[in-house]
């Protein structure tokens, strides 16, 4: 079975920092995007920044560029995304998902971690 497993949201003031990890495994892609998605209470939910494993290319939405960096660990499965200056607007459920193209093409989902921003 795929498993991502994300973990690391909190509160945490404005102008904080958090750092996600999503811990995954069990599918076969040989090259994959893995990325994280946000969804605050009343908004739909959007592509926050995805990674590509085979060459480790990064895509941001505008809102957390400068901001937000996003890395992989092929050899841990693991991706992690660090999140500083951050600012209420940014308090979401944050998702991992994984899938050949980000962020339209994902096939599989974590559970999400809920991060809170303090003003």
């Amino acid at each position: 079975d795929v498993q991502l497993q994300a973990s690391g949201g909190g509160l945490v003031q404005a102008g904080g920092s958090l750092r996600l990890s999503c811990v995954y495994s069990g599918f076969t892609f040989v090259n994959y995007a893995i990325g994280w998605f946000r969804q605050a209470p009343g908004k739909e939910r959007e592509g926050v920044s995805g990674i590509y494993s085979f060459d480790g290319s990064a895509v941001y939405v505008d809102s957390v560029k400068d901001r937000f960096t996003i890395s992989i660990d092929n050899a841990k499965n693991t991706v992690t995304l660090q999140m500083n200056s951050l600012k209420p607007e940014d308090t979401a459920v944050y998702y991992c998902a994984v899938g050949w193209r980000f962020p339209t093409g994902m096939s599989y989902w974590g559970k999400g971690t809920l991060v809170t921003v303090s003003s």
